[in-house]
């Protein structure tokens, strides 16, 4: 069990360390692509560019935590986890053809044990010891969709990369801009989150201000608590696009963020935490882990459902617009940059 908890968190690059503890990894199926962002871009429908959203179906477009308590709220959640309502959610996705048309991008369900889910991503809560879990109401973000530069996005964040898969076990070889060439087995995105806590604030005006990353391995002054590490990882299907005929005439990679970004230093996620009472504090305390190879999360304080049960949990648009075939434009006129 040591040996494969350790390959988990090497595969999450993650570095292991004697007190390591929880590694909670599981699988969150697609719960519904549109746009809405309820932190960025409260009750505004539409929000400027397109998510994908996984969790709980009490995603919507204000997500007031004085209003909508998500976990008393939702009926169904897509993620394994029965008492997950939390929300994940991401940017989408596109490819850009020779002829300037643009087609969305699938994902789809890690095939190291989720090949089952109907898209969606994998989420991690990850501790490196004793840690506390997030407050009712928590949310944050982490990233930047105006960032254009590597220098930029270094600076600021940590942990936020692309990997091209050869197969589905790649790993390294991480870049913090889109691939360049083509990626046999699809495009893995990895975005994680600081781990430090101011200990009094759910949110901050810019919805990151209240987290932090450690310095070295302990958490600043101004941000005392040690938080898990949500991580998610989401498998991009870029296969249906890997024939270079279609790629950019000039040679450069063809892929870009429905926000826009051409060079995938945007990269960027966001954080509604959403468990039901003390869940996750529970999964914490008792050091769970899951398998890094199966649909198995090895803590009995924690109630799962299968990935079948999980594909059903799903939510109506309520934004119309096409988002499926060739488009002449990114969803809500985006300009590319």
């Amino acid at each position: 069990m040591q040996l494969r908890k350790l390959a988990l968190l090497a595969a999450a690059g993650v570095a292991p360390s004697v007190n390591a503890a929880a590694t909670l990894r599981f699988s969150c199926s697609q719960l519904v692509v549109e746009r809405l962002d309820p932190l960025v871009n409260p009750g505004e429908n539409p929000s400027p560019h397109l998510h994908q959203v996984v969790g709980g179906n009490a995603f919507n477009v204000t997500m007031d935590p004085n209003v909508h308590d998500l976990p008393s709220t939702a009926t169904c959640t897509s993620c394994t986890p029965v008492e997950d309502f939390s929300n994940y959610w991401t940017a989408v996705l596109f490819f850009k053809a020779r002829n300037g048309t643009l087609h969305r991008v699938n994902t789809f369900g890690n095939e190291l044990g989720f090949s089952g889910a109907k898209g969606g991503q994998t989420v991690y809560y990850l501790t490196s010891g004793k840690a506390t879990a997030f407050k009712p109401g928590f949310r944050m973000t982490v990233g930047d969709p105006s960032i254009r530069t590597a220098e930029e996005l270094n600076r600021r964040y940590k942990y936020m990369d692309f990997t091209c898969l050869a197969t589905s076990m790649t790993r390294g070889g991480q870049t913090t801009h889109f691939p360049t060439q083509p990626c046999a087995a699809g495009i893995m995105v990895s975005i994680r989150f600081p781990t430090c806590w101011d200990g009094k604030n759910i949110d901050s005006p810019d919805h990151q201000s209240h987290v932090a990353y450690p310095n070295g391995n302990a958490c600043p002054s101004t941000h005392p608590v040690v938080i898990p590490q949500v991580f998610y990882e989401t498998y991009w299907d870029t296969r249906p696009f890997n024939n270079k005929a279609e790629w950019p005439a000039d040679g450069s990679q063809p892929f870009v963020w429905s926000f826009g970004d051409k060079t995938g230093y945007g990269i960027h996620g966001d954080y509604v935490f959403g468990w039901k009472g003390d869940a996750l504090q529970r999964a914490l305390d008792a050091n769970c882990n899951s398998d890094l190879f199966a649909n198995k999360i090895n803590c009995p304080t924690l109630k799962t459902q299968s990935l079948d049960e999980a594909n059903k949990c799903t939510k109506p648009r309520t934004v119309t617009e096409n988002l499926d075939g060739w488009l002449t434009s990114l969803p809500g006129g985006m300009p590319i940059n």
